[in-house]
């Protein structure tokens, strides 16, 4: 047949898209276009943002475009013919038209290329527009002149403290020294936050690109990257990234003709939590242990081997291009007066639209979650969100109109953080929630100071009595105490923000806490050891599969007659109500 152009097929192969089953997707298509001799492009690309439904496979051809979802390898052969071949789209596989169109209710500047790019391909990103922004800052522009375009443009740190940048660069640029580094955090550790990584894996060039603008505007002709070695896919592709910027002459000496010149490494960190905070990362890069010290100095000042060092997060970095190219104007047009510019966030939790999003800054969190996000998952009712990780704080639905600007979201008691955003319904307990989060930033305290290292160890102990029903009338005010202390004694941002997820569930969901310990009930019937299974006998029909997974042979019964959980035999493992496809298996007060 005839056809105008060659035809793509791009298949999604971030680590969502492989971890669905990407790689035997692409395999599959290769094998057809192989067997069949078709002149077609076969591409991979990264996350698009829509994780919710990979195996994500776009066709582009003159008869239309994808894309396609939830792609199995048994799907390949129908759109190989359909598509590819005869030129009509398989409308069963596609994505479905409100799914799509939530792409256009996004601002994607930091996303721009996620999804649209091959990420192992410098040629794809320089048709995009990349390595502009570089070439236009050291032909066109001083280092002043490019820190005053990011000062301008308002951009603030995407790490979660929320510090402007271009301040941050000129305290760099002004600092003394013929010696001077670059980072670039990567080292992303919050529980359900995967923007970092997501954009590692789809578009490395452009936090390569920002960082060699940022290292030109304060001085520096050296960095590192330091990304967390469980980020397998994101530092297999910043390898070949590097290499190909370097074979093209943008990293390495005199820089597109300039005097510029700049050389990139590859940190792998341990996966320490706290090594996100600045100081650990130095000391980590350093090959020292990953504690940090007291500031100032601050890294501006004395860094990396003493010497002045700024340090971005990778969804910071990724927007100077961006800024660089279209001027700090454009990007201060979205936001609101004191949070310009867009943010990315990874949905999470209980939420039909799991993946990343990009939303301008401002935005309610009511409409990224139900309008960008689609609302709640199983029919269940919102309860809460879970903002700024461990760190972070828990935001009732009665603050569901809150903006997402950094001083709104402060008022409440929670974080910005660096985006995740876990939501939350009404079979989520918050008191378990605020025990799980105190568990992890107690497991990844560094342990130099005394009131992290056993005031949030005396918090858990304290949290993981409550959830066992054994609470005490004193321990709320206990925990009060306690998260004030850790909050103004300890040294970095881990355990100054360590108490926040359990200030703000005692503020927001104190009812909760004292139905745990006054009544030894869990509202949410989530705490296994507050709770017991009943079988409804009007709805159990004897089908024998809540037998089949109990693990403690707890369920008896004949086949079609009504079935018994042996109360004292029950580990409350909830594989019976799982497996329960006649919702007749409840959870019940164990007191």
């Amino acid at each position: 047949m005839y056809m105008m152009e060659k035809v793509r097929i791009i298949v999604g192969l971030g680590s969502c898209g492989i971890a669905a089953g990407g790689k035997k997707v692409y395999e599959r298509f290769k094998q057809e276009i192989d067997s069949r001799g078709l002149d077609v492009i076969l591409e991979e690309t990264g996350c698009r943002g829509m994780c919710y439904h990979e195996v994500l496979v776009d066709v582009v051809s003159p008869y239309g475009r994808g894309p396609y979802g939830h792609v199995t390898p048994e799907m390949v052969k129908e759109i190989v013919d359909t598509h590819v071949l005869d030129g009509y789209v398989v409308p069963e596989f596609l994505v479905p038209l409100e799914d799509r169109m939530s792409l256009y209710k996004q601002q994607r500047i930091v996303l721009r290329n996620c999804g649209e790019i091959s990420p192992e391909s410098i040629d794809e990103y320089i048709s995009n527009n990349g390595y502009q922004a570089l070439e236009k800052a050291l032909k066109q522009m001083s280092p002043e002149e490019v820190i005053d375009e990011i000062t301008r443009s308002g951009l603030r740190g995407r790490g979660g403290a929320g510090f402007p940048t271009g301040v941050k660069w000129g305290f760099a640029s002004k600092s003394l020294g013929n010696e001077k580094y670059f980072i670039c955090n990567a080292d992303e550790g919050d529980p359900g936050a995967f923007m970092d990584r997501s954009i590692l894996e789809s578009d490395p060039h452009s936090v390569i690109e920002g960082m060699l603008i940022g290292s030109y505007a304060i001085g520096a002709n050296h960095g590192y990257i330091y990304v967390r070695a469980e980020y397998p896919l994101a530092i297999q592709r910043l390898k070949i990234a590097i290499q190909q910027a370097k074979d093209r002459g943008f990293i390495g000496e005199h820089i597109t003709g300039s005097d510029f010149g700049f050389e990139l490494e590859i940190k792998e960190g341990a996966g320490a939590f706290v090594c996100g905070e600045e100081t650990a990362l130095i000391s980590s890069i350093e090959g020292n242990r990953g504690m940090p010290r007291l500031r100032p100095p601050f890294p501006a000042i004395c860094g990396l081997y003493g010497k002045p060092t700024n340090i971005n997060n990778v969804e910071t970095l990724a927007n100077i291009p961006w800024i660089i190219m279209e001027g700090a104007k454009a990007y201060a047009s979205f936001g609101t007066e004191k949070s310009k510019g867009t943010k990315v966030f990874a949905l999470a939790g209980k939420i039909r639209r799991g993946g990343l999003v990009e939303v301008a800054m401002g935005m309610s969190l009511r409409d990224v979650i139900f309008d960008v996000g689609d609302g709640i998952a199983g029919g269940h009712e919102f309860k809460a969100v879970q903002l700024g990780g461990p760190s972070g704080g828990c935001i009732p639905a009665s603050l569901l109109d809150t903006p997402v600007d950094y001083e709104s979201i402060n008022q409440t008691g929670a974080i910005m953080g660096s985006g995740g955003m876990v939501v939350m319904d009404e079979t989520i307990c918050m008191v378990d929630i605020a025990r799980f989060f105190l568990n992890f930033t107690q497991n990844e305290s560094c342990g130099k100071c005394t009131f992290c290292r056993i005031g949030t160890r005396r918090m858990l102990e304290i949290l993981e009595r409550i959830v066992a029903g054994n609470g005490d009338q004193n321990d709320i005010e206990l925990l009060e105490e306690l998260a004030q202390s850790i909050g103004k004694t300890s040294l970095c941002g881990l355990g100054q923000t360590a108490p926040n997820p359990v200030l703000t569930t005692l503020k927001y969901f104190r009812d909760e806490y004292e139905s745990h310990i006054r009544d030894r009930r869990c509202l949410a019937k989530a705490c296994k050891e507050l709770i017991s299974f009943a079988i409804i006998d009007e709805q159990c029909k004897g089908c024998g599969l809540c037998i089949k997974v109990c693990p403690a042979e707890a369920v008896t019964g004949e086949k079609k007659k009504l079935h018994v959980i042996d109360a004292d035999k029950c580990v409350r493992c909830g594989q019976c109500v799982a497996k329960c496809k006649l919702g007749a298996i409840a959870r019940v007060d164990r007191y």
